[in-house]
């Protein structure tokens, strides 16, 4: 299963950069010192805690997928900084939060929710972009319960590019994702999960 993790878009992160105010909504910004890990939604790292500055503000994930909204708090870095833009890799700094995955069908229908831990991410992945049904994943923190992420396929017509062949061969945990495969493993509805 080929796939990528998207960042917030660039030009929003530095919208809010320039302006201070929420893109979307209108709302201020919230400028301070970091005092968590963060991640920062458009690199993926965490913060340097009491030493980076970051810029709080209200984001939907939704935005462009469907009419309903579900706007929360995210951070960026204050300072500019590259957005998250590798293939079948999933980001080295979000591997050890704690994670939830959140599969989505058409029209922003949650199918399920599902914690995950390190070793289980990219089998996870593959399990649940293998279902038909499922048309992306987003990443949410399982303890704060904030957006991190959203994870997608890469199909034969959007992956052309050299980086994406990569995909079949990168190393280690990746290697799992394209011998996974099988969405055939237990599901839970998402009405009998527990948060």
């Amino acid at each position: 299963m080929r796939y990528r993790v998207v960042s917030i878009p660039p030009a929003l992160a530095q919208e809010v950069r320039a302006t201070g105010k929420s893109p979307q909504y209108g709302h201020p910004a919230h400028s301070e010192v970091a005092t968590g890990y963060g991640p920062c939604r458009q690199c993926l790292r965490s913060f340097h805690q009491g030493e980076e500055r970051r810029w709080l503000f209200t984001y939907n994930p939704f935005e462009k997928l469907t009419d309903y909204p579900s706007p929360g708090p995210i951070f960026i870095h204050e300072s500019e900084c590259r957005s998250f833009d590798a293939v079948c890799e999933f980001p080295p700094e979000l591997r050890d939060l704690p994670l939830m995955f959140e599969a989505y069908e058409r029209d922003r229908w949650l199918l399920l929710h599902e914690p995950v831990m390190a070793a289980e991410i990219e089998p996870t992945i593959s399990r649940l972009l293998g279902l038909p049904s499922v048309e992306y994943l987003h990443v949410r923190n399982r303890e704060a319960g904030c957006y991190i992420a959203r994870v997608e396929r890469i199909t034969e017509n959007d992956a052309p590019s050299a980086q994406a062949a990569l995909c079949s061969t990168r190393p280690h945990s990746t290697e799992v994702v394209s011998e996974i495969g099988d969405p055939s493993g237990p599901q839970i509805p998402y009405a009998l999960r527990r948060t």
